[in-house]
């Protein structure tokens, strides 16, 4: 599992007084042979008359790489 980043707490504490709930902390995601995981994944119901909506959040700081951009160079 990746080390979190310095602004992880920032964030899910950001999301959390949005009202999201936090689901996934990290959030795995599997595509093909490739493992990753994307730093959290989240969810929030907008109203009683509509869906849910989910989201992941993959947070960087730009200090160093990460799957998912090392994914995109695939």
């Amino acid at each position: 599992m990746p080390a979190k980043d310095i602004f992880h707490d920032a964030v899910r504490i950001g999301l959390e007084k949005d009202g999201w709930v936090i689901t996934d902390d990290p959030l795995r995601i599997e595509v093909g042979d490739v493992e990753m995981y994307i730093d959290l994944g989240a969810e929030q119901v907008l109203a009683a008359e509509r869906e849910g909506e989910k989201i992941a959040v993959e947070i960087k700081s730009f200090i160093g790489t990460s799957n998912i951009s090392q994914y995109h160079d695939l």
